[in-house]
């Protein structure tokens, strides 16, 4: 009985915890999308990687950690690296260029190609009902893009490819050396958005912009959160059950969602409610036959 009530008061903490990070990311999303209309965005990703990588390697040097070891550059974080340019550049786009609302929803599909990527790539058993789940979530994820009607956007498609590689990210994570702690991860993510910055400035080959104070505020408000939603995440990931704390990464939904609507006056459109349900519901059901099958 004492370890039952221990193990509910991990998952609540834990809970608590991941609620805290997926609030906290969307408040970064939210400053991020507020400086997207004073600065590029080449250069928004340059600032942001660079705070973010500054506080985990003084975070790594506090905790007496080496920065550069062998493992570094192991061939799962290369990959991870790589996914992380990716997913970062183009779900910044996404946020900068579409509603947050949308983009934060698609974002949530996450889990899902995750699944799917750890039952081809790793082998990892996934049963009919699950992949039967993983095909209507990525169809709830159709509807909200619309592809084929008149309200279709390109645009709508910077949030798919960023949510792939995010979930990309994730998988590679998993492969990547153990010895690796949470900070020196963070700042090889962190660095990954520096790089995304670079190749992206380069490429659209816009000038820098000198930021107002209230722009760097945004910046540094950002940054600060990113870096406080990723420890939280570790931090939820690591108390409590698996099974029990994951279910509440889809608030970021409710915060996404109410962000966009409260702080940037977007529009709410059935097929984005809709196609949402779709995604929260194969993905709970997701998670929910996963811990069954770990009962059996």
């Amino acid at each position: 009985m004492p370890a039952i009530a221990t193990d509910n008061r991990a998952n609540l903490i834990g809970s608590i915890w991941m609620i805290a990070s997926m609030a906290a990311f969307t408040v970064e999303d939210a400053f991020v999308k507020a400086a997207s209309n004073m600065l590029p965005v080449g250069q928004i990703l340059i600032i942001f990687g660079l705070g973010g990588a500054f506080l985990f390697a003084c975070l790594a040097l506090h905790q007496r950690e080496p920065l550069f070891t062998p493992d570094v550059v192991s061939r799962p974080m290369r990959i991870r690296v790589l996914f992380e340019i990716v997913g970062r550049l183009f779900y910044i786009l996404a946020i900068s260029l579409t509603p947050l609302s949308s983009a934060t929803v698609i974002l949530q599909a996450t889990p899902l190609v995750v699944v799917a990527g750890a039952a081809l790539v790793f082998g990892e058993k996934v049963g009919w009902r699950r992949w039967a789940a993983i095909l209507i979530g990525l169809a709830g994820v159709v509807i909200i893009v619309r592809p084929g009607t008149d309200s279709f956007s390109m645009l709508s498609m910077l949030a798919v490819i960023g949510m792939i590689g995010f979930a990309g990210r994730d998988l590679a994570s998993r492969a990547a050396p153990a010895s690796l702690s949470t900070p020196i991860l963070g700042l090889y993510g962190f660095l990954s958005v520096v790089v995304a910055g670079v190749i992206f400035s380069a490429w659209q080959a816009q000038p820098f912009v000198i930021p107002t104070a209230q722009t760097s505020l945004f910046l540094a408000g950002a940054v600060l959160a990113g870096v406080a939603a990723y420890s939280c995440l570790m931090k939820a990931m690591r108390t409590g059950e698996v099974s029990a704390v994951t279910p509440f990464r889809y608030v970021r939904l409710l915060f996404g969602v109410g962000f966009g609507v409260v702080f940037f006056g977007e529009q709410l459109s059935f097929s984005m409610l809709l196609g949402s349900a779709v995604i929260v519901v194969s993905g709970l059901f997701i998670l929910w036959r996963g811990k069954k099958a770990d009962a059996q």
